[in-house]
């Protein structure tokens, strides 16, 4: 029976009468105001968050428990909010728990207190959460936590096709037999990408749901379904390098110390006359005392006077790094960039990226090889004004920032960002203008999103100027017809992300045209061009993976554009193009070229060869043909569905503006950001007032991370969607604050309903447990 003191509270000892006799003598001589070192329902004083979960001790309650053997337990559900209890789960709860599995034996161990069991059907095996860690059950952190012993348990099934043997571990690097084990588990989403299953859980418990994504593809919806599927507990919080303090403080040091051998200037190595002209948009004069880091490795400079360089050049590589480019035969004399280039981009400086404090970081390794591989990553004549939105995650890169991303410099780019966005939601606006009152309906089916879609644009009666009203055909308790913007947004998005992932385009993140004969026989690359104007206009999100050859191309002309080595997405193409580029003497060139005869041959790229100056121009052939002339014929056909509704020659006549949203992915939000979208209903009532002033430090507590919500999570709660959409949201989103209990979002209206309350905790803890629950239920029923 259960021991109960004085004051009501239970002492679970007892059942734990087959542990160490040291161990239970310490148990024992525990005082009833002193919680045992033991969980209540695994029996042991591991502290193991990695494995367990947290242990938490609960001085009030004369309680110990691991997290996760509280969430596994078979006979016990969340009742009450997060603050109550033990993260939810009631006192009284858990002694009816401890009770219940005092009954029952583990099957691994043959002691009692086994409080999980499989949930396979006729399944009658109970055991500890730390045994069935032992015995490789699986246990799913997702929908009601089931768990599954080691006979009934899921297993990745890997086709026969796939070859088998050893790869390398993305994650630590370490070998790992490519076989559908426990411990080895395979990506959904890559062929020949393999993790050992410590090294996933880790990482998931650094990246955390926002974060955790396929370490060689990036993908995160497909990767997270299937590792939640096979027990990986992905915890939903920010990242732990988002919590550490001053994390980044790094990245805001730019170096500056003279390291030429002789330095000229009489101030000494650590001075440092910056640019006159700054981050102003003029051409730029830069003082000969300047100093010019390493463009590759950012750990060595000098001023422009000590390397005779010249106020308009840009680029400088350390000796360092010459001589591992000479090494690698990657290293060739790049032209420097002159005034008369500046003049090109309208006189704008050349910035590196800033880097996004929300992305995930890279090892050395691969920033070092990006860094060498691609100088890309400069702005380029009409993007350059665009360079600053964020990047894929794939393309961005930690680097020390340049001299000139000073906090006047970033406001000045922000206030031009805004301008642009500000004058391309105005342009969809005019264009919206042609879309009347009169509705056709798409019947969609979410788990088939691009075939639905593309029944629903090809029938008959589908016109692209009236009002699209969406059905969603599958998933529980959305059979019914929704005209509301956040349905129509969602079906966008999903149209957006399919498109990103499809045939028709290819590359990692910056996608070009792909050559799909298929898809070239059925118009589908017509369709998508359609689709694409349609979402824009219609208030759906833009597809933001463009490339910018693939922008160009559209926006100028395939005549008119240059492709470069980086739009090549064929590796095999690629390692051509590099042999044939890196050749360092004619008998190499020659030999290469005999190689690969037949490709060239088939790619009418095959010239006299006499020096080897001319593989410039051979690499130039492969590149136009096999980027541009390849795909003329789905690149016109996209061009043509691009025109619906005028899109493709606003694009024509506004191209920086454009560009922003088709290349670059959604700026991420601020708190500056909502709270300058929501527009609050004046009124002069004290309540309001105060209810204002907990509204804006709501804002600034999510955006500093002391929220369990995002303020995406925010946005999509009354909008139903993560990002604002190019066109802005119709109608406005508002702002009431009325006498209720909880927060209600109205997605018809964009309105967001705010309870009035007396102190701040209560506005905070009322938000958080709304916007998180109800975003939790609609994943459960999601399309």
């Amino acid at each position: 029976m259960v021991i109960v003191n004085a004051l009501g509270v239970f002492n679970t000892s007892f059942l734990f009468h087959d542990r160490q006799p040291e161990e239970l003598k310490m148990s024992k001589t525990n005082n009833f105001d002193i919680p045992s070192p033991f969980c209540v329902l695994c029996g042991r004083r591991d502290d193991c968050p990695e494995k367990y979960g947290e242990k938490k001790t609960y001085v009030e309650h004369n309680l110990t428990v691991h997290y996760y053997c509280l969430l596994m337990s078979s006979g016990i559900w969340q009742r009450g909010e997060e603050d109550e209890g033990v993260d939810g789960f009631l006192i009284k709860d858990i002694r009816k728990e401890v009770n219940r599995a005092a009954k029952l034996t583990c099957n691994i161990c043959k002691k009692k207190g086994a409080s999980i069991g499989c949930v396979a059907p006729k399944c009658k095996r109970s055991y500890h959460f730390p045994c069935g860690i032992q015995k490789e059950c699986i246990f799913q952190f997702m929908e009601d936590f089931r768990s599954y012993c080691w006979e009934h348990k899921p297993v990745q099934k890997i086709p026969d096709e796939e070859s088998r043997g050893t790869s390398q571990c993305t994650i630590c690097l370490d070998l790992v037999e490519q076989i559908p084990m426990y411990t080895v588990l395979k990506s959904p989403c890559c062929k020949n990408a393999w993790f050992h299953r410590e090294c996933l859980q880790y990482q998931a418990l650094s990246a955390g749901i926002f974060f955790f994504r396929c370490t060689v593809c990036n993908n995160k919806d497909k990767f997270q379904k299937e590792m939640l599927r096979m027990g990986i507990h992905i915890p939903e919080k920010d990242a732990s390098w988002e919590l550490e303090e001053n994390a980044y403080q790094d990245l805001l040091q730019c170096y500056q110390h003279c390291d030429i051998r002789r330095c000229r200037c009489k101030k000494g190595r650590d001075y440092n006359e910056p640019d006159r002209a700054e981050v102003e948009f003029v051409h730029p004069h830069n003082s000969k005392w300047e100093i010019k880091c390493c463009q590759y490795c950012g750990s060595r400079g000098t001023h422009l006077a000590c390397s005779s360089m010249k106020s308009w050049e840009q680029n400088w590589e350390c000796a360092e790094c010459k001589s591992i480019l000479a090494k690698s035969g990657n290293y060739s004399k790049r032209k420097k960039r002159s005034l008369a280039t500046s003049e090109k981009t309208g006189g704008t400086t050349c910035l590196l990226e800033e880097p996004s404090p929300k992305c995930p970081r890279q090892s050395p390794g691969s920033q070092h090889n990006f860094l060498l591989q691609s100088p890309k990553i400069m702005c380029q004549n009409n993007l350059s004004a665009c360079s600053h939105l964020e990047l894929p995650a794939s393309n961005r890169v930690m680097m020390s920032l340049s001299p000139l991303m000073s906090n006047r410099n970033w406001s000045l780019r922000k206030k031009h960002l805004r301008q642009q966005r500000r004058e391309v939601s105005n342009i969809l606006k005019e264009l919206k203008l042609q879309v009347n009152t009169k509705t056709t309906r798409l019947n969609i089916n979410a788990e088939n999103i691009w075939n639905s879609a593309l029944k629903g644009f090809k029938q008959r009666n589908f016109n692209p100027t009236k009002t699209i009203e969406i059905k969603f055909t599958n998933g529980k308790n959305r059979s019914k017809t929704d005209t509301s913007a956040a349905s129509k947004h969602r079906f966008f998005q999903l149209l957006m992300h399919h498109l990103q992932n499809s045939s028709l385009f290819e590359g990692s993140s910056a996608k070009n045209l792909a050559l799909d004969f298929q898809a070239v026989e059925d118009n589908l690359y017509f369709e998508a061009g359609k689709m694409i104007a349609v979402s824009l206009v219609h208030g759906g999100p833009s597809p933001g993976f463009f490339s910018k050859t693939l922008f160009d191309c559209l926006v100028y002309g395939p005549e008119k554009v240059k492709p470069a080595l980086e739009d090549v997405a064929d590796v095999h193409v690629a390692q051509t193009i590099k042999m044939i580029k890196y050749a360092d003497s004619l008998a190499k060139l020659q030999s290469t070229i005999h190689d690969c005869y037949e490709f060239l041959a088939a790619a009418g790229c095959l010239r006299p060869i006499t020096a080897l100056c001319d593989k410039k121009m051979l690499v130039n052939d492969i590149l136009i043909h096999h980027v541009i002339k390849r795909i003329i014929s789905p690149l016109e056909s996209f061009r043509q569905g691009l025109k619906t509704l005028g899109v493709l020659e606003k694009m024509q006549m506004h191209p920086e503006a454009f560009s922003s949203i088709l290349c670059h992915k959604p700026e991420r939000l601020s708190a500056e950001t909502i709270c300058d979208l929501f527009k609050i209903h004046s009124s002069s009532d004290v309540g309001n007032i105060q209810g204002a002033d907990f509204w804006m430090g709501y804002l600034q507590d999510v955006e500093s991370g002391e929220s369990v919500v995002t303020l995406e999570d925010i946005l999509f709660f009354v909008t139903g969607s993560y990002s604002v959409p190019p066109i802005g949201f119709d109608p406005e989103p508002t702002i009431k604050f009325l006498h209720r209990r909880y927060p209600i979002g109205n997605r018809f209206l964009n309105c967001l309903e705010l309870p009035i309350t007396t102190t701040y905790e209560q506005f905070k803890n009322k938000m958080d447990l709304t916007i998180r629950n109800t975003l939790r239920v609609e994943r459960e029923f999601s399309y």
